[in-house]
């Protein structure tokens, strides 16, 4: 058992603890990574508050980055040495995963929610010798070193800025591959944009990339709106000052062709979906409450062909959609670092309250040496 340190949530809502504990030796298709850092992510955020059931006490963290320590029998796609961003996990072998879309695996949610192994195992252990639920979106990023797998460790140059990349494993590649990939915006579309944070944001750069010829951003913080307006958004609509619906369709001359709802509120989404014109698609990625329900009017997606579409970390693969992304990156393409802020890893609560206030739109943990 190797010593380290990790943030531990004790129960529904507590604030997170920084605690010594101890982690295992990689098993088969296991890689064990020395963190560098990792991203503070609204969901880390809603399952510290029970939104999904995550079995508690346990170590989250899903945005990491870092050095690998060591492999498992038969691992083949990284080596010890190699700098990689940690993402999601997936099963490999069901009919998404096996077709290309990994993120809605048809075992999404005990691979990446269900708190260890599949076998019902951890690899991390308290100060006490006490099992801490772990392998959280497959890795528990939330300490000095976590027990990723094979399928969710992706290789990056090492000429790339290493601390910066881990949001491009959850909250970047989704707003940027609901884009490019989900959604396919193609050059010259009219896209919004309803929330204008880390995923929001990404989602804009993205559109841009994607040659996107008006490109709105809706939110309630002026300061967001104000970035937005330099990282390619061509207008930016103050939903507190205006209404964004009547904006869009005034902007585009009669509705969006596509719209991102990223704020999880079940009236924003209705929002994203009357500011749609004919043929228009509403790409939903903002995560409520389980059970959460929202309304439409069923004929005004009916009579002309709106659609309405579920994506999760933005639909990509993410062992090409990264690389790409930390290349568009390091042409000045993807400035996502104009998101970030870092913070010591210690400061953990202290990051996890900015992102819920707004003041920083995406946290970023610097761990300890």
């Amino acid at each position: 058992m190797r010593k380290i340190v990790a943030a531990v949530v004790r129960e529904k809502g507590a604030a997170f603890q920084i605690e010594d504990a101890t982690i295992g030796e990689p098993r088969p298709g296991e890689v064990l990574v020395r963190i560098v850092a990792v991203g503070v992510c609204h969901t880390d955020i809603i399952v510290r508050d029970q939104y999904y059931p995550v079995p508690l006490p346990g170590v989250l963290g899903h945005e990491g980055s870092g050095i690998v320590e060591a492999v498992g029998p038969g691992v083949a796609a990284v080596e010890p040495g190699d700098h990689v961003v940690l993402t999601f996990q997936s099963c490999g072998h069901c009919g998404p995963c096996e077709s290309g879309h990994p993120a809605h695996c048809a075992d999404f949610f005990a691979q990446n929610f269900g708190g260890g192994r599949k076998d019902g195992s951890t690899a991390t252990c308290d100060g006490h010798g006490h099992a801490l639920h772990d392998h959280f979106f497959g890795q528990s990023s939330f300490g000095s070193y976590a027990m990723a797998h094979e399928r969710n460790v992706v290789k990056v140059p090492k000429d790339a800025p290493l601390e910066l990349l881990g949001p491009l494993g959850c909250g970047i590649q989704t707003g940027a591959g609901a884009v490019l990939r989900a959604m396919k915006v193609p050059a010259g579309a009219r896209f919004a944009v309803f929330g204008s944070g880390a995923v929001g944001l990404s989602a804009v750069m993205a559109a841009r990339i994607a040659g996107a010829t008006t490109i709105i951003a809706v939110d309630v913080t002026q300061s967001r709106l104000d970035l937005a307006l330099t990282l390619g958004a061509t207008h930016a609509i103050n939903s507190r000052e205006a209404d964004p619906v009547a904006r869009i369709r005034e902007i585009t001359g009669g509705g969006a062709d596509f719209t991102l709802e990223s704020s999880g509120r079940p009236e924003v989404l209705r929002q994203a979906i009357d500011a749609l014109g004919i043929q228009g698609t509403c790409g939903i990625v903002g995560a409520p409450k389980l059970g959460t329900e929202a309304s439409f009017d069923v004929n005004m997606v009916m009579i002309p062909g709106k659609r309405i579409m579920g994506i999760v970390e933005g639909d990509a693969v993410p062992k090409v959609f990264i690389p790409q992304l930390v290349d568009l990156y390091m042409q000045g393409r993807f400035p996502f670092d104009k998101l970030v802020k870092f913070y010591d890893f210690d400061e953990i609560n202290r990051a996890v309250a900015d992102s819920e206030s707004g003041i920083t739109i995406k946290p970023i943990l610097r761990l300890p040496g």
